[in-house]
């Protein structure tokens, strides 16, 4: 019987095996993670594009706030109940201060 020496290199098709199959693994570990990473960013659609500019409407940019001489409450003109005191345009949150309003307008014409 032939016994190999100590300290002899092994068979060399056992060493191009493992080599094989390590990178082999390497290959689907990295198919794992790109098929996990397009996964998380089709869930996360809005979060992948962080690098481009968000289209913002420019009524949105462009609005107006005012105060609720009542309340002093500010909002948006759009979303606000407008009425005519006096030539000048007051604006309210809601019907309650506008009728409070419209009750004692002197108590609050300093605030419109």
């Amino acid at each position: 019987m032939s016994e190999m020496p100590q300290g002899a290199p092994a068979n060399p098709m056992t060493f191009i095996a493992r080599i094989l199959r390590f990178l082999f693994w390497v290959v689907i570990a990295s198919w794992s993670i790109s098929l996990l990473r397009r996964l998380v960013n089709s869930m996360g659609g809005a979060v992948s594009n962080r690098n481009q500019p968000m289209d913002v409407p420019s009524d949105a940019v462009s609005r107006k706030l005012v105060r609720d001489p009542v309340c002093g409450m500010h909002l948006t003109e759009g979303l606000a109940i407008a009425e005519q005191n006096g030539g000048q345009r007051v604006f309210f949150c809601s019907e309650e201060c506008r009728n409070k309003f419209m009750g004692e307008p002197r108590k609050f014409a300093a605030n419109a």
